[in-house]
């Protein structure tokens, strides 16, 4: 069973050109439901699993508490691996057919107010970090990168000169996304005085690092996104994704064109945009609410 699935995390890395993090996410997944087949199941071989297995590995999950929205991540890729089996010749029927996928509760995301944006991004450029910082945020609003993108930008990723940044998103798929003259005024501001003071010598192709000259990790930006927005006075409840949805919720408030949005988020599908739509209007009933006479 287990040569089975190393053939399929090759799959997805070669054929499907995954990223890392989520061929781990999937890795994970499929680990803790390769455990439940063979501990409690007494399952030896992928094709003698049938619905009825899957199905109890399901209420499994609901038993242990888990979500909605978790317990539809882990069906996704059981999905995903037995489609492969059946591909690869390796069984000749797909169990995970016919299940129906948990309901998700649909959140909002968590959006900042223009208010608490200008907060945030009212830093002062008076050091390496703090340039660092300005920079990436900046750059974080002016494009509503992932944090994952962001922290993965090289230098030669940058055309500062023609106000646009390149971006391998998620299946390393190319995006060119406009960079604002705030978000464009920041970087070449670190360039300048930052980048230079913090890699020193050593030869570091990624635009922002640590102070230690490396790359910055995505839970170094967390941390670093954390402090700032207590030291700025941002009390709002902050993700690493705040000002990516930020960005997006603002164009749209602004008029921007639902399409054009979701090209520069990066989203296949476009009913992953809409999420800020509703957003937008939720935003929109809560000002009506606030400010009109007899709301």
């Amino acid at each position: 069973m287990q040569y089975a699935l190393e053939d399929f995390y090759h799959y997805l890395t070669v054929e499907r050109g995954l990223s890392p993090n989520t061929i781990q996410s999937y890795k994970r997944d499929l680990t803790q439901y390769t455990a439940f087949m063979q501990e409690k199941e007494q399952i030896k071989s992928w094709d003698v699993v049938t619905r009825a297995h899957i199905m109890q590995y399901l209420h499994h999950l609901n038993d242990q508490g888990r979500s909605p929205a978790t317990t539809a991540r882990f069906l996704s890729s059981i999905r995903l691996f037995h489609q492969f089996l059946i591909r690869e010749k390796k069984t000749e029927h797909d169990p995970s057919l016919h299940i129906e996928t948990p309901k998700k509760e649909r959140r909002l995301p968590k959006v900042l107010s223009s208010d608490d944006v200008d907060k945030l991004l009212n830093i002062h450029a008076r050091d390496p970090l703090s340039s660092r910082n300005k920079a990436m945020f900046e750059m974080l609003y002016a494009t509503g990168l992932r944090v994952t993108e962001l922290v993965s930008l090289k230098v030669s990723d940058l055309h500062l000169t023609m106000g646009f940044v390149r971006c391998l998103g998620k299946g390393s798929k190319e995006r060119i996304i406009p960079l604002g003259d705030m978000a464009k005024e920041a970087v070449e501001n670190y360039l300048d005085t930052g980048r230079g003071a913090l890699v020193k010598q050593k030869n570091t192709e990624e635009l922002f690092v640590n102070h230690h000259g490396n790359k910055l990790s995505r839970q170094g930006f967390w941390k670093i996104l954390k402090a700032v927005a207590r030291e700025m006075g941002v009390e709002k409840e902050l993700t690493p994704h705040t000002l990516r949805h930020s960005f997006a919720t603002h164009l749209l408030e602004n008029g921007a064109d639902l399409r054009a949005v979701q090209e520069m988020l990066g989203h296949a599908d476009i009913s992953t945009t809409q999420i800020y739509t509703h957003v937008s209007k939720t935003r929109l009933k809560d000002v009506y609410r606030s400010y009109h006479p007899r709301a």
